[in-house]
């Protein structure tokens, strides 16, 4: 089975034998960067999806190309996907929450009459 590509644009790896090292060349292997987007100054980036470039700066480029001219920008933000760090599905209870929050609640103050005597004492 060959593994040429008639497209000039196409760098397929020479695989060998079964078991023999491949030996990847720089820029034969690009990475996936994901893309966020700000359509205005102080709003916050949103995912808007992924490239696949050789390094950062091109990734840059691409995620110009692809995601700035199509609707109002002001900056772009890519990272490369494998940097990204997530709890695991098993780590879902470190997240639950107190829902009796009893603490929160001001009512206890007897604020209110201490301010309406000031204003009378005025």
């Amino acid at each position: 089975m060959s593994n040429e590509s008639l497209d000039p644009r196409v760098n397929r790896l020479k695989l060998g034998e079964a078991g023999e090292i491949v030996k990847v060349e720089e820029g034969e292997n690009w990475n996936i960067y994901e893309v966020f987007h700000q359509e205005k100054r102080g709003a916050h980036h949103e995912h808007v999806g992924c490239v696949h470039a050789p390094d950062p700066q091109l990734a840059l480029v691409f995620a110009k190309e692809q995601f700035g001219r199509r609707k109002k920008c002001v900056n772009l933000w890519v990272v490369k996907s494998a940097d990204i760090l997530a709890f695991d599905v098993e780590d879902e209870d470190m997240f639950a929450n107190n829902l009796e929050k009893t603490y929160r609640d001001a009512s206890g103050f007897k604020v209110m009459e201490k301010i309406n005597k000031f204003k009378q004492s005025k």
